[in-house]
C-alpha cells in the first residue's frame, strides 16, 4: 500500500531536487516517486522508491537559443497524453491516498477524476513559450492548467509572499547538508578560488560552459574551474578544468564554490542564494520562465558575452546567505491533507 505517488516533472533537475528537499522529513510515510530520465538516476543513487516511466521531449538549444519552440509544445502535448496513461495505471495500482505533483498535471487530471487529494507544487501558473498563429494551443493548454490547479486541495509555490485561495507561499524549497563550508571545500578539494559552471541535467547549457570557460581564460587570477555537465556531457573541457559530470549533490557543490554560473532554474538560483554563493544566472534565450528568472536576478541571455567580468566582479562579492523554511513548510502542508 502505497500512502503518496510523488509525480515528479523529469523536464529538468530542479524538480526532484526540491522534492527530495520535501521527501527528506518524512516519517512514517511510504512514498514512491514517479519520474523518468536524469530525475530517475538522482532518486536511485539516494535510495528512494521510484518508476523510471517518463520519456520528456527535448528542447532544441542551438548556441543558448530556444529553437522550434511551436514543435517542442506539440511534442510536450502528445508527451502530456501518453503520460496520463502511465499515472492512470500508476494510480489504479497504487491506490495512494494522496497525490503529490511537481508541475506533472497529467498525474493531478487522473487523480482529481478519481477523487484524490491532489498537491501540486509548482513556479508557475502560465506558460509562454509560442507567439503568434500557434499560440493558440498554448492558450487552451494554459486554461486547462488553470482548472486543474484550482482544483487541486493545496497549490505550493516555492517562493515568499501571501497566501491566495488554495495557493501557498512557503518559501524556496532547498535540501540541507549536515557539512560546513570548510568540511565541503576539502572533500571536493578546493583549494583556490572556484567557479562551478552548472547545466543541470540535460546538455543545453553546453553552449554556457563553453562560453563561460572560453572568457574565464581572460581572467588574471588563480582559480579553479569545476564543470558540473551532467550525464549527457563526459567529454574533458581541457587540462586546467574538471567535469564533475553527473552529481546528485549539486546543493552541496554550490556552497562549497566561491561564485557559481549556471541556466536560470529557478531551484539552482534558490540553492544559491539560501546557502550566500554569488550566482550568475544565463537563460536559454527564448525560454519565457529562465528569462524571467534571470531577470529577477539582474540577467540578461547576452550577459554570457561578459562572463569574465561578471565573475571578478562577483569573486569580490560578500556571502550573504539566507534563511528558509521551505520544505518543513512543504512537508507540513502534505502532512496535515495525509491526516484529515
Amino acid at each position: 500500500m502505497i500512502d503518496l505517488d510523488f509525480f515528479s516533472s523529469p523536464i529538468g533537475l530542479g524538480h526532484v531536487t526540491r522534492d527530495i528537499a520535501i521527501a527528506n522529513n518524512f516519517e512514517n510515510i511510504s512514498t514512491k516517486f514517479i519520474t523518468g530520465s536524469s530525475a530517475t538516476k538522482i532518486l536511485k543513487n539516494l535510495d528512494f522508491k521510484v518508476e523510471d516511466v517518463y520519456i520528456p521531449p527535448s528542447f532544441i538549444i542551438e548556441n543558448g537559443k530556444l529553437k522550434n519552440s511551436t514543435r517542442w509544445l506539440w511534442n510536450y502535448y502528445q508527451y502530456y497524453k501518453k503520460c496520463k496513461k502511465i499515472s492512470e495505471e500508476i494510480i489504479q495500482k497504487d491506490k495512494p491516498k494522496l497525490i503529490v505533483s511537481d508541475e506533472d498535471f497529467a498525474s493531478l487530471t487522473v487523480a482529481q477524476n478519481k477523487k484524490i487529494p491532489t498537491i501540486l507544487i509548482t513556479d508557475i501558473v502560465q506558460t509562454n513559450f509560442v507567439n503568434g498563429i500557434t499560440s493558440f494551443i498554448e492558450k487552451k493548454m494554459n486554461k486547462s492548467m488553470q482548472k486543474i490547479m484550482k482544483n487541486c486541495d493545496t497549490v505550493i509555490i516555492p517562493e515568499n509572499g501571501p497566501d491566495e485561495g488554495n495557493i501557498k507561499r512557503v518559501g524556496p524549497i532547498v535540501r540541507q547538508t549536515s557539512f560546513s563550508r570548510d568540511e565541503l571545500r576539502k572533500k571536493f578539494s578546493f583549494d583556490k578560488k572556484t567557479i562551478v559552471i552548472s547545466i543541470g541535467g540535460t546538455n543545453a547549457g553546453l553552449y554556457l560552459i563553453e562560453k563561460t570557460i572560453e572568457l574565464i581564460s581572460k581572467i588574471k587570477k588563480d582559480i579553479d574551474i569545476i564543470v558540473v555537465s551532467g550525464p549527457s556531457l563526459s567529454k574533458k573541457f581541457g587540462e586546467t578544468v574538471r567535469n564533475f559530470g553527473f552529481v546528485d549533490n549539486l546543493h552541496e557543490i554550490i556552497f562549497a564554490a566561491d561564485v557559481i554560473v549556471s541556466l536560470a532554474g529557478k531551484s539552482t538560483i534558490d540553492e544559491s542564494k539560501v546557502y550566500g554563493t554569488p550566482g550568475i544566472f544565463i537563460p536559454i534565450k527564448g525560454h519565457f520562465e529562465q528569462e524571467d528568472n534571470a531577470k529577477e536576478e539582474g540577467f540578461v541571455f547576452e550577459d554570457i558575452y561578459k562572463i569574465d567580468e561578471l565573475i571578478i566582479e562577483k569573486l569580490e562579492q560578500k556571502r550573504n546567505p539566507v534563511q528558509t523554511s521551505g520544505a518543513i513548510n512543504a512537508y507540513s502542508i502534505i502532512k496535515k491533507l495525509m491526516q484529515s
